[in-house]
């Protein structure tokens, strides 16, 4: 087997430990928490589905979308899952993935690693639409599990409405729609008692 292909091959067998990180979320039915790769498949499949309702889709590119929401959270396998409302956690968030992500990519041939490593970066600095439209969705699905669900991840942490709109500001910069909808999953939720007071 020639060097390339085993590197690529060592890549995508590492990839498969972010099936055992372990989020701080629910399934809908509230039978146990999910794993990282079941939440990046999940936001993947949203993006595709919401997609009719970016505004300025001429600027933002799908397939890129599903790259930027594919990898970034492959950097969890050795910085582990932050909580999004652990403000100590992400204290040194950055800098623990970031490690994590020279070691992950770079199982790669350089040139692919170097690209999935910037499109890892492009996700955390959320400054180009594709970001943007893929940070919006991956902070929403947490959201609507918690809306839906009986909230466990949000009750056993006591978050409040206040938590949710301060630390999910990225949500106001995706599309219109799914900054509504962040309103009406909050009005739901907080209705159910799944957000504190």
């Amino acid at each position: 087997m020639d060097e390339r292909i085993q590197q690529q091959l060592n890549f995508i067998l590492e990839a498969d430990k972010l099936k055992n990180v372990i989020r701080r979320n629910y399934l809908i039915d509230d039978s146990r928490r999910e794993n990282v790769a079941e939440h990046s498949w999940h936001s993947i499949l949203l993006a595709q589905v919401f997609f009719e309702y970016a505004e300025n889709k001429e600027e933002l590119d799908l397939l890129h979308i599903v790259k930027l929401i594919t990898i970034h959270d492959l950097v969890e396998i050795y910085a582990g899952d932050t909580f999004i409302f652990d403000e100590d956690g992400y204290m040194d968030k950055f800098e623990r993935e970031n490690d994590a992500a020279k070691k992950i990519f770079g199982l790669l041939p350089p040139d692919q690693g170097k690209e999935m490593y910037d499109l890892w970066l492009e996700f955390e600095q959320e400054t180009t639409p594709n970001a943007i439209y893929a940070c919006a969705i991956d902070k929403i699905m947490p959201v609507m599990l918690n809306t839906y669900s009986k909230g466990t991840s949000w009750r056993e942490a006591s978050i409040s409405k206040e938590n949710v709109y301060r630390t999910l500001k990225i949500i106001e910069k995706g599309p219109k729609k799914v900054f509504s909808l962040l309103h009406e999953f909050v009005k739901v939720a907080s209705e159910k008692g799944n957000l504190s007071s």
